[in-house]
This record gives C-alpha cells, structure tokens and sequence, in this order.
C-alpha cells in the first residue's frame, strides 16, 4: 500500500484518541481484548484473537506458529479447554462451547467451567449479571475488557455482565487466573483478569435469525445483519429483544441489546475495527434472603401485594416476602433501569518488519440505577429537613404533619468514561520481543438518590428512571440521600519483554507504572439544614492519589512435544473505590464537625496481591492436562461496614489474607464422538488478622475463610458428536460457603445437572441455510441451594460470636433456580 494511506490510517486512530481527551477537558467541571494476543512486529493478531492471551511471542515463535499443524485442538473438552504457552496460569473457553449454553447467556456463564473461577446467577437467561470470584478475589477485583476496552466500573469495579453484548457475538473467552499482563488497561485488579472480543465480520453478507421461547414466559429474539465484503470494508450489526418473568415472585426483565462491528483491512498487514455495545435494560430486581427466610419459604421474593392506604411501620426489606402485607416490600418499587453503550476502535499498524503499534481508544457511557422505598413524612413545614415533603403520601387526602408514606427511591449513576491504549511491539532478533506502550483514561462519575411520589393507589411509580417529577425541598432544591461526584485520572506505562534462547525456553519479563488520581465531593443530604444534626448536610470535597510498581517475571521449559512446565509471579495493585473516600470522607466530617457524636478514621490504603503460579501442561492428541499449584499473598482487601455514628456506609480492609490452591483440568478424546473434559479447584483462602472496626470493638476474623469461596469446586461435560447431531450433558459442584467475615454462618455445597443438545437440519434452499434447533435443560434434578452471600456483613450470629461488642446482621443469599428449559431456531439468509 502507499505509505500515505497507512499515515491517514494512524492518523485516524491516533485522532480519535486525541478527540475524546479534548471533548473530555473541555466539559469544564471534573465529575466522577479481549486482551490483545501480541504477535510481536511481525504483525499482531488483532483483538479478535483471544487465546494464548499472554504469548508476546517472538519473531522465531511466530513462524513456527505458522507452519505447525495442531493435531490436539479437537481433543480439548469440546471447547472449554484451549491450548495455552504462557508462563502463567490461562484458560480459554472457545467460541464453539460458549454457543452451546443459553443463548442469552453472559460472559460469566460461559466462564463457569474454568479452574479457578467460582460463578453463580440469580437465573439463566443471563438477564441478571451474575456473581463470579476468582480464586477468592471477587469479581470488583478481577479485570475485565471487551474488544481490548475495560470495562469494570471506573468508581467501584464491579463488572455488570448483562451490558456487554449477546453470546452470538462473542469471540473465545480467556481468563487469566493469578494477575493481568502488564499491557492491560487494568487498574482494579488486585486478582486476574477475563477477557474476549467479538466476532469478526464475515465475507459474505445475510442475515442470521434466531428465535428463543423457555421457562418463566422467556422471550428472545436475535437479528444480525452481515454486510459481507464491500470493498476493503466489512460489518455487521445485531439486535436482540430479551424478555422473561422473574422466575421466583412477581415482576418481568426486558433487556434491549444492539452491538455492531465494522472491519476496514487496509491490507495483508494493516487494519482498523470499529466496535460497538448497546444496552437498555428495565427490570423488576430479584430479592436475596436470608438462610431462614430461604428455609421457609424458597421462593421468598418481593410482594404483589399493594394496600391502600398503608400506615408504613417499616422500611426495612428483611421481611419481605410473597405474602407479607408491607407496601416497602411491593415488587414495583425494586426495579434496576439502566441505559449503556460503549464504543471502541482498533488499529494495528505494521510500520516495518520489525514494529508494530496497536491503538484502542473507546468511550463508555452509562446512565441509571437500582431502586428501593424509603418512608418520608408529609409537612408543611418552610423548612428544608431531610425525609420530609409537603404532599400527601399515604393517601388519604389530607397533609398531615408527622404523617408516614411512602416514596420511590433512584440511587443512579451517570457515567462518562473516554480512554485509550496504544502500545509498541519491537522484534530486537528473532529471539526478543519487547512491547511497550501507555494507557490513558479519565471517566467521570455522578452519583445520587433521589425521590418521585408513588401513586397510591396502585404503588406505581411517577417515574422509575426519577428524571420527571422529583421530589423537591421548599426552596425548590432536589431533595436527595447523597451527591457524589468523582474524577478519576489513570495514567500508565509498561514495557514487557520476551526472549526465546532456544526452542525450549521462554523467559518473559514485564513491569508497568500506574498512577491514579481520584478527585471530588461527597455530600449525604445536599441542601437539608434542619432537624438533626445527622440528617443535615455533610461532607465535602476529597482527593487522593495512588502510584505503584507491578512487576510480573516467568519462565516456561518445553519438555517435549507433549509436556511444558512454567513458573510465574506477578505483584498487582488496585486503587481504593470511589466510596471509600466519598463515604468515609464524609463521615469523618460528621464527626470531626459533631464530637458527640464518636470518632471515625478514614482508612483509604490500596489493594496490592503478591501471586506466584507453578504448573504442567501436558498436550497429547487425545489426552490433555493442565495442573496448576499457586499461591497469592494479598493485602488490604476492600469491605463495607457501618459506621453507627453517622449512619453511614463505610469501607474498611481485611488487612492481610493468604490464598493457597490448585487448579486442574483434562480433557480425554473416549471416541470419535465422545469427549469428556473436568476441571478440579481447590481453595484455601484464609484472613491473617482481626478486624478492628472502630466503635464496634474488634472482629474475630483470623484464620476465617473469605465469603463466597468454596475449598473445593468441580466441573464435569461429556459431549458427543455425530454428524448434525450434538449433545453436551454437564455437573458443576460447588463446596459450602460462608455467609460472613467471622464464619458464623455456613450455607452446603450443592451440585446441579445442565444438558445442551441441538440438530443442524438441512439447508432449506440456497437462500435459507444453516438452520438448526437447540435445547437447553439446566438444573435438571431441581435442587435447592443458597449460591452466594450478598450482604457480606462481618457477623451473621451474634449467638457464635467471642466478641460481645460486635453487630449482627443477617447474610442474604442468591438461591439456585428451579428447572429451566429453553428452545432455540436459527436460520440463515443469505
């Protein structure tokens, strides 16, 4: 090509870097890959290649790569085990065994098979984000990118699986288990990482249907429309409708998703994507119970029920039930609308025989949030005080003062996040590979809860995304909970090595620098100047800035053609969440502006984990095993609280917890058609230290497990195949868990029994192709379970506690859905 378009080419990707800075400084006030496969300067595999996630390979390794045929592949577990050369734990799922699980399904189902990762769902559709941890590190600490963009929450890191984008459109699924390569754009994972991209467009244009109909009254419908080859230039666009019954209680999910993709080859060596996820979503929230609550009743859910008027006795959700006559509890009221789209580029240039540059820039926006009830009281009172509204709540036509009623609460989030990451891939010899580059973002969040009547005689909302017909003080100010509003500057450099003194040995070597500012305001009851001191307006503005070192170094030996042996250490860092500076900030000025009221001490130190991997890897054409020792030394690990004094939510650290484990996984060719595959985790993820929280004395928690890490977990599939024919009959078990930080309540491990299986028929005519039919079954035997602890608090039984002092509040859980069937048509037009 003409070195004139190859410039306009970076021209353009660097442009829309700078672009996004600009429209971001420009704003005025501050607010709140798939990980790259790099092929080094020979030309690097775009995002779309998601295995071997860590092979920055040399230019020798590379045309290798190229000549050799891989007689394994079709050995590794149907798909849910890949072939991986990293110095380092990695596993990936294929694209293959990701279509094969519920069509609807999340990045967090597919990934449940994986040694290591521990996962969990408030049901299958994939219309709920799901839980996952990863060797004891949650899922807030595990980073996650899309097409090579991040994608955790930039304030509190969690991830919300159900945003990003349809199975259909998924590429292979990769996880890192012990830490991110130091080229990630990862700033909040203190554990691993996952990541994937979405599917190339094809070469030949139509259209790919799909039709869904399951359980729960589940509704889903897939478009995709394929351009195929239009010069230079290829692309597609999807749409998909998903809608189903909350499967345990009253209210509906409907979950609207467009994703897109454009594909310009500029040629054999150069290219430029374009990516894009959309989602609006509006749905009825699942309510987590407690352990009695469960045993009582296990389809305990929210109420159906409205009574008019109602005299509010409560606000608190603990006893809500089906059946239980609490218009706090009433379904409608616990809603989670939420509107996201994210948009990303990727460049990659070969600039000469030996370097090659990659640029991702992407920008992400997000606006809504999760709802709930609160009971304010009618006034008609002048005076700005917290809680209190000249209406008439209950319904009874008169303002009465002092009157309980109920009102709608938002508490949203609106975010704008632009970013990008561009890195350099040298070939130094044919053995030496170095990549360096730099990774920049500055997202912004606004945070708040705010309130809208309810209509009470049906207890339906005014407006459930609260944008219309806020409730308002007497001087006309938004009456609000919170304003929180964060800035946070991510700058990074990295550069990581690879070197290959001979066919057997690969010593890779990496070290990155992550600087972070967080900068804002927290203010709890904006605007409130009367009645208590607690329920006045506090806080103020906060800033704190974190840097640190990640270094990683590692080393595989390649036995034989069948065996290789690595070892890798790793050292990660995550800045503390927005909250724990917003929040403790906050009520430290209470106090320090209050001293009746106590003392409280902000303690706001980064994560950082130490992990070391040591494993085997044994590729044979119809046995496979991977078998990995690790152990991970982490440091202050982020938790909430509660600070009595100021009736805050508050952050506070488990100060040192050591885990310990094994991951393994196999897979066995039987026959032509069968192909069994299992994965085996075992956990020992122990806390070293008491938690001293303040005013609520001292927590026993040294030597207790963490939350929601079972010691042993495994996975089983058997799959068959024969012609048109496939049938994947798998069991996940998973060990019991504890409830919270103390381990004063335990919840059983459970076992559940899935089976996918579907036909490829015969192509209708030349235009009708490919169609086929799928049925998926999951927990065919209808087990019960409790799947994850939610509430997280530090002491669930007062009655088992050693510390007299200590607060019990109960743990609440995510429960195992009951026996689900889906059925799925596809076509192609072509």
């Amino acid at each position: 090509m003409k070195r004139a378009y190859l410039s306009a080419a970076i021209a353009l990707s660097l442009g829309m870097a700078s672009s996004m800075a600009l429209a971001q400084t420009t704003t005025g006030n501050s607010q709140p890959a798939q990980a790259t496969a790099q092929q080094g300067g020979g030309g690097q595999s775009s995002v779309s290649s998601t295995s071997k996630v860590s092979a920055v390979a040399t230019k020798h390794a590379r045309e290798l790569q190229s000549v050799e045929v891989t007689a394994t592949a079709v050995s590794l577990g149907g798909g849910l085990m890949s072939e991986q050369d990293a110095p380092k734990a990695v596993s990936t799922i294929t694209r293959a065994a990701i279509q094969q699980g519920a069509p609807g399904g999340t990045f967090v189902q597919a990934i449940q098979s994986i040694p290591g990762v521990f996962t969990s769902t408030d049901d299958f559709t994939g219309l709920n984000d799901g839980n996952y941890s990863i060797r004891g590190f949650t899922s807030d600490e595990v980073g996650t990118t899309v097409n090579g963009a991040p994608i955790n929450d930039s304030g509190n890191y969690r991830v919300y699986a159900t945003e990003y984008g349809d199975a259909e459109n998924m590429g292979d699924i990769t996880v890192q288990q012990g830490w991110p390569d130091v080229d990630q754009p990862i700033s909040g994972a203190a554990g691993g990482s996952i990541g994937w991209a979405t599917i190339d467009p094809s070469h030949t244009g139509g259209v790919d249907l799909s039709q869904t109909f399951g359980s729960n009254s589940y509704h889903r419908t897939f478009v995709r429309l394929n351009t195929g080859d239009m010069g230079p230039v290829r692309s597609w666009i999807s749409y998909s409708d998903n809608d189903a019954d909350i499967w345990d209680g009253p209210g509906q999910q409907k979950v609207t998703k467009v994703d897109g993709k454009v594909l310009w080859t500029i040629d054999d060596r150069n290219s430029i994507s374009f990516s894009m996820q959309y989602n609006r979503e509006v749905k009825n929230s699942y309510m987590h119970p407690t352990k009695a609550q469960a045993a009582t009743d296990y389809d305990y859910n929210y109420s159906d029920i409205w009574t008019v008027p109602e005299n509010v006795k409560s606000t608190s959700t603990s006893s809500c039930g089906p059946n239980v006559n609490y218009n706090v509890c009433y379904y409608k009221l616990h809603t989670n609308p939420y509107i996201s789209w994210m948009g990303s580029a990727d460049g990659e240039f070969t600039l000469n025989d030996s370097l090659h540059l990659s640029v991702v820039p992407y920008f992400q926006y997000g606006d809504g949030g999760g709802s709930g009830a609160s009971a304010f009281k009618e006034s008609t009172s002048d005076n700005n005080e917290y809680g209190y509204v000249n209406a008439d709540l209950n319904g009874d036509g008169l303002i009465k003062n002092g009157t309980k009623g109920l009102v709608y609460s938002l508490s949203q989030n609106i975010t704008y996040r632009p970013g990008v990451i561009a890195k350099l891939s040298q070939d130094l010899g044919l053995n030496d590979t170095l990549v360096y580059g730099v990774w920049w973002e500055r997202p912004r969040e606004q945070q708040n809860e705010v309130f809208t009547p309810i209509d009470t005689s049906t207890g339906t909302p005014s407006d459930i995304w609260a944008q219309t017909d806020l409730i308002r003080y007497p001087d006309g100010r938004v009456q609000a909970a919170y304003d929180e509003y964060t800035t946070t500057t991510t700058e990074k450099a990295f550069a990581t090595n690879t070197w290959t003194p001979s066919d057997q040995w690969t010593v890779t070597a990496g070290i990155s620098y992550l600087w972070a500012q967080r900068k804002g305001f927290d203010y709890e009851y904006p605007g409130s100047n009367y009645g208590p001191y607690y329920d006045q307006q506090f806080g103020g503005p906060f800033e704190a800035t974190y840097h640190k070192w990640s270094p990683t170094v590692g080393t595989k030996f390649q036995l034989n053609d069948e065996n290789q042996l690595y070892f890798g250490m790793g050292r990660t860092f995550r800045t503390p969440v927005n909250g724990a500076l917003a929040q403790n900030g906050a009520a430290a000025d209470l106090n320090a502006n209050h001293p009746e009221s106590g003392s409280f001490t902000a303690v706001n130190k980064p994560e950082t984990a130490t992990s070391a991997d040591l494993g085997w890897r044994f590729y044979a054409p119809r046995v496979s095993v991977n078998i990995d020792a690790y152990a991970a030394n982490f440091q202050n690990k982020q938790v909430s609280g509660y600070d009595e004094n100021s009736g805050q939510t508050v952050y506070t650290s488990l100060p040192s917890v050591h885990m310990r484990g094994m991951n393994s996984e196999a897979s066995v060719k039987l026959t032509d058609q069968f192909t069994l595959y299992g994965s085996y985790t075992y956990t020992v993820a122990r806390q070293q230290d008491n938690v001293n929280s303040g005013s609520d004395g001292i927590y026993f928690t040294q030597g207790k497990t963490l939350i929601n890490t079972p010691r042993n977990a495994a996975y089983a599939s058997l799959d068959y195949k024969q012609g048109p024919l496939w049938a994947s009959l798998n069991a996940k078990y998973s060990g019991a868990i504890w409830g919270d930080w103390s381990n004063t309540e335990k919840v059983g491990g459970y076992t559940t029994f899935n089976l996918s299986a579907g036909y490829h028929l015969p192509d209708f005519s030349t235009d009708f192709t490919q169609p086929y039919v799928k049925f998926n079954v999951f927990n065919i035997a209808d087990h019960q379970a409790l799947t994850w602890s939610y509430a997280n608090p530090f002491l669930a039984s007062s009655g088992q506690s050693t510390n007299p002092s200590a607060y019990a509040t109960p743990a609440t859980y995510s429960i195992l859905q009951s026996r689900t069937y889906m059925i799925t048509f596809g076509v192609s037009i072509h």
